[in-house]
């Protein structure tokens, strides 16, 4: 790659194809991805969405978003604050995603039903509270999507002393075709810079949703779905279909 590729028009037009790449070549992989959606929600399951440092984003992508679905709900790290009592600054541990037995208190708190789904978003895959709580998941039968760099994954080693990876324990992996690092243009000398995995992984999300939402509408059922809640009536008609799972989903202001 040039230092001319290095620019605004070298990121899209190289984060394009890769999102081409997707809308062709990944729907075996969304289509047994939204089936395990679909088979959840009517199972009257919940999603539970979980990842660390910037998979965060795509957690927010699938938990309580307009035109997401409602029975979604987010694990986050800053659940031990604000459900398990922790003091805050256990959050400023930059080894946190590392530590032993976090994920099982995280699941803990969440108190998942045995139809839940779990989906889990992390681009390298290895990092021990990742594959602790995908571990975890499986062992008390849920069952398990992982959102993740299969180029990365298989380039590093896992951090868990199973030796195992998030892609090695999920039911249906979706690959977000980031590279390893995730940076994907490269810089005259070394290094790289502008990641990927945030934008392929929201095309892959969005598109899961979708053909679940057709699997849905296709057997009779109407998608239960949230809508903006800055449209008139969105709120109420919001709390109206959340009504339906109370104490299974959180929604916090953040």
């Amino acid at each position: 790659m040039t230092a001319e590729s290095v620019s605004a028009e070298g990121f899209a037009r190289e984060g394009l194809a890769v999102l081409r790449d997707i809308a062709e070549s990944a729907r075996e992989e969304v289509a047994a991805a939204a089936a395990l959606v679909a088979d959840c929600v009517r199972a009257d399951g919940v999603i539970q969405a979980f990842g660390t440092g910037h998979s965060q984003a795509l957690v927010l992508e699938l938990a309580g978003r307009a035109g997401g679905l409602v029975p979604t709900n987010r694990l986050s790290m800053a659940d031990l604050v604000l459900y398990g009592g922790d003091d805050p600054s256990v959050l400023a541990d930059p080894l946190l995603e590392r530590s032993e037995g976090v994920a099982e208190r995280l699941y803990g708190l969440a108190g998942p039903s045995p139809q839940d789904l779990f989906v889990i978003i992390s681009n390298s895959g290895v990092n021990n509270v990742v594959v602790e709580m995908a571990l975890h998941a499986k062992e008390q039968g849920h069952r398990l999507l992982a959102v993740t760099s299969l180029a990365h994954t298989r380039a590093v080693p896992s951090g868990h002393p199973s030796g195992r990876k998030l892609a090695d324990i999920a039911d249906v992996v979706l690959d977000n075709r980031a590279p390893r690092g995730d940076a994907l243009l490269d810089l005259p000398g070394g290094g790289s810079v502008c990641a990927l995995s945030t934008l392929t992984g929201v095309m892959l999300v969005q598109m899961t949703v979708a053909e679940a939402a057709r699997l849905l509408l296709d057997s009779g059922e109407r998608p239960p779905v949230y809508v903006s809640a800055n449209v008139p009536g969105g709120f109420e008609g919001n709390l109206e279909l959340e009504r339906r799972y109370a104490g299974r989903i959180r929604r916090t202001a953040s």
